[in-house]
């Protein structure tokens, strides 16, 4: 009985001993996960490092160009609100022209009469006028036609 207790011990220190390299070789292949872990963790923060970096620059410009954007916008509105003041001055303008055309038309309408009179008034003294210079110009040549001889 005493071989089976030695052949016993002896089996559970042989399994003990396989347990124990098992072990030792799940830890070392562990260990080199681990390792190989952390590398790539390293490597990420420095990745996310530089994302965070160029994800600043980026908001900066894009906080100038929303800046530049809205100082361009508010140029724009005083130039719309420049081109507005132009139209309503536009149509104050029209407005008052339609009504001056309107009280002439008036005015002509009720004073045709007077108006074609003075036009033949006009007319008659153009042609009066026209006559007295031809007699004028043609007693100016016939002196000076008449001191030639």
């Amino acid at each position: 009985m005493e071989i089976i207790l030695y052949a016993s011990i002896a089996l559970i220190a042989i399994s003990f001993f396989i347990l124990v390299i098992y072990i030792a070789r799940t830890l070392t292949v562990l260990q080199e996960t681990i390792r190989r872990l952390t590398a790539t963790i390293d490597h990420l923060d420095k990745e996310v490092q530089s994302i965070t970096t160029e994800t600043a620059q980026l908001l900066k410009k894009a906080n100038a160009l929303a800046d530049d954007v809205q100082k361009k916008v508010e140029g724009l509105n005083s130039l719309v609100h420049a081109v507005s003041d132009v139209s309503s001055t536009v149509q104050s303008f029209n407005h008052s022209l339609q009504q001056f055309s309107s009280s002439v038309t008036k005015k002509v309408d009720a004073y045709q009469e007077k108006v074609v009179k003075v036009m033949q008034w006009g007319n008659a003294f153009m042609e009066i006028w026209e006559k007295w210079k031809e007699r004028k110009q043609k007693k100016t040549k016939e002196a000076i036609f008449d001191g030639k001889k």
